[in-house]
């Protein structure tokens, strides 16, 4: 059995998985089966509202 998506639960063993790593090496990276769910992970979070970003 494989590892579980982050948002929906799915095998990502059996998907294209992304993997997103946040803040220490040592804290695990979040698991997704696909874009998708990372994409509906982001938005139900509201994971973009109040950021910027910066171009230099």
């Amino acid at each position: 059995m494989g590892a579980d998506c982050t948002y929906c639960g799915c095998d990502i063993e059996r998907h294209e998985p992304v993997f997103v790593s946040e803040g220490s090496v040592e804290t695990p990276p979040s698991r997704f089966c696909n874009y998708g769910c990372l994409a509906a992970h982001i938005e139900e979070e509201g994971l973009t509202a109040g950021t910027t970003c910066e171009w230099r």
